[in-house]
């Protein structure tokens, strides 16, 4: 397997295990001490953070069969970061501020490994 698509398997099984875990939490806790609306938005969200590991770890274990996915994949955590920004923006910075900016420039780092990994290893294979 060509090294660019270790490096995508890498990564996407990076964000399976993130997701797996974080969404199982979210579903789990919940949103303790707020309203049955914001209860119920979180444990949503966790079901389709949960989800993503789902997806994140199958495409990661049939990466050599991946194609559009992975872009897609890496869309979403991207939009998870814009996300994360425009909450940033609005409502500040949560605590401890250095967590939340490390969530927050994985996410953007992320996505453009997976983009240029992929695209060069497509690119490899085609020629």
């Amino acid at each position: 397997m060509p090294a660019t698509q270790r490096i995508v398997q890498a990564c996407l099984f990076l964000v399976a295990a993130i997701a797996l875990f974080g969404g199982t939490v979210q579903l789990i806790l919940g949103q303790p001490e707020t309203t049955p609306r914001l209860d119920n938005l979180h444990r949503f969200m966790g079901g389709v953070y949960l989800s993503m590991g789902v997806i994140s770890f199958w495409a990661a274990v049939t990466i050599r069969q991946q194609g559009t996915l992975v872009y897609l994949i890496a869309l979403s955590i991207f939009m998870a970061a814009v996300g994360r920004l425009v909450s940033m923006g609005k409502v500040g910075l949560p605590e401890p501020a250095g967590l939340w900016v490390a969530y927050l420039v994985s996410e953007l780092v992320f996505p453009v490994v997976i983009v240029l990994a992929h695209w060069a290893g497509q690119r490899r294979g085609r020629a």
